[in-house]
């Protein structure tokens, strides 16, 4: 016989660890762990696609400026104080006043608004060839199109700009890849 207080060395102490492992009172913490796990990952996935949204707003934001960059520096641009008006200037930098647009000025001049947390280095520009229309169709426009060469950045001519830009996608136990998102820009040289 055991007096009050003093513990029964035996089988006794065994009984108490096997209901003990038996028991439930462990598994919240478990579960609890499983669960922030999962809402962590989603809601970092959440996150993932909000960005990729910015992104392409960025990126069709930046097709309709390079477009609009554009259309007011067509050869017709280079008028005094800064050209005679006969020829095009050429730029040494895009940010030049009285210079045509170029497709590297075009491409320096969209990689130069970058929203942030834009990556400059996964943005290319593309300025497809200058198209121009001739009896309502359209047909690229190149120095050997036609009978004479055709000026290929004149007012009425139609600029396309397109962007694309890499983004790396980042979510938590997947593998990060490069998602290619791309928009493009139409307008009609005014100038």
């Amino acid at each position: 016989m055991t007096r009050p207080g003093q513990e029964r060395i035996g089988p006794q102490p065994l009984r108490g660890w096997r209901s003990r492992l038996r028991g439930e009172s462990g598994s919240t913490l478990v579960e609890t762990a499983l669960s922030i796990t999962i809402l962590l990952v989603l809601v970092v996935g959440i996150l993932d696609a909000c960005l990729m949204v910015y992104s392409y707003h960025f990126i069709s934001n930046a097709a309709r400026e390079g477009a609009r960059y554009a259309i007011v520096r067509g050869n017709t641009w280079a008028q005094p104080p800064w050209g005679d008006g006969s020829t095009a200037v050429p730029c040494a930098s895009y940010t030049d006043a009285g210079c045509t647009a170029s497709a590297q000025n075009i491409d320096d001049y969209v990689k130069s608004l970058t929203f942030p947390g834009i990556d400059t280095n996964n943005i290319s520009t593309t300025t497809d060839s200058y198209i121009f229309t001739t009896g309502g169709t359209m047909t690229d426009c190149s120095p050997t199109t036609g009978s004479t060469p055709p000026k290929c950045n004149a007012a009425g001519n139609l600029i396309e700009v397109k962007v694309q830009y890499k983004f790396a996608t980042f979510i938590p136990f997947i593998p990060s890849q490069l998602l290619t998102m791309t928009s493009t820009s139409r307008m009609i040289i005014s100038q």
